[in-house]
């Protein structure tokens, strides 16, 4: 359930429902303990990613919410226990319900895909170089959803940044064609569901062969 004071999705909502758009996420399990994690994470495989999940904390890395390439149990114990205290710190008004046990990946190039309800034209997509750049190069294009495939392709090759997609420098070329698919199926999400007033899958990892969205953050409309 999504916290009743609280516009944006717990982490394990906002999956779900991207997943249900066929939006592929790493394998992952939800523990509520520090043992639970420890045995997620066993059977997910080293190394793994902990996420925090509490209402409130759109982004997590800020409040120490987030511990990556965990590669035993005991570290996973103690980052589940590091977790909760920093969050008691930062935002004491969000206990921590429990964590994300995400498998850990590496490599490849990342994009944000997005989606908005824009006041003048309505559902909006929204794609870029993503991670830590997506604030600082500030290299996205938008489109008004809904979008098909050949008008997604236009859009992933309008950034500045295509060529690292495209294979620069004797790098392996991304998969265009999984890229493509996810941005016309953000696209349909935000047509269909107009009760959601933005979507951010930031990281997504394009890998040559295949992608995975590795955050997904969803604010609903607040309702008066």
């Amino acid at each position: 359930m999504t916290h009743p004071n609280s516009s944006f999705l717990l982490e394990t909502e906002a999956i779900r429902l991207v997943s249900s758009y066929g939006i592929p996420y790493p394998d992952h399990r939800f523990a509520s303990s520090a043992d639970e994690a420890a045995i997620a994470a066993d059977s997910i495989g080293y190394p793994v990613v902990l996420k925090a999940i509490a209402a409130d904390v759109a982004h997590k890395s800020d409040v120490g919410g987030v511990i990556t390439r965990l590669r035993d149990p005991e570290s996973v114990r103690s980052s589940f226990d590091r977790i909760r205290e920093s969050l008691g710190i930062h935002s004491p008004s969000s206990p921590l319900i429990g964590v994300l046990v995400c498998q850990q990946i590496d490599d490849g190039v990342d994009v944000i895909v997005g989606g908005l309800h824009d006041t003048t034209f309505g559902p909006t997509v929204m794609f870029g170089l993503g991670g830590i750049f997506t604030e600082v190069l500030d290299d996205v294009a938008f489109r008004v959803a809904p979008i098909e495939r050949f008008e997604a392709h236009r859009l992933v090759r309008e950034i500045k940044s295509w060529p690292l997609l495209d294979g620069a420098r004797g790098r392996q070329p991304c998969e265009i064609e999984a890229l493509v698919t996810l941005i016309v199926a953000v696209s349909r999400l935000m047509v269909e569901h107009p009760e959601i007033e933005s979507l951010d899958l930031n990281p997504v990892r394009v890998l040559p062969d295949s992608l995975l969205a590795l955050d997904a953050r969803v604010k609903q409309r607040t309702i008066s």
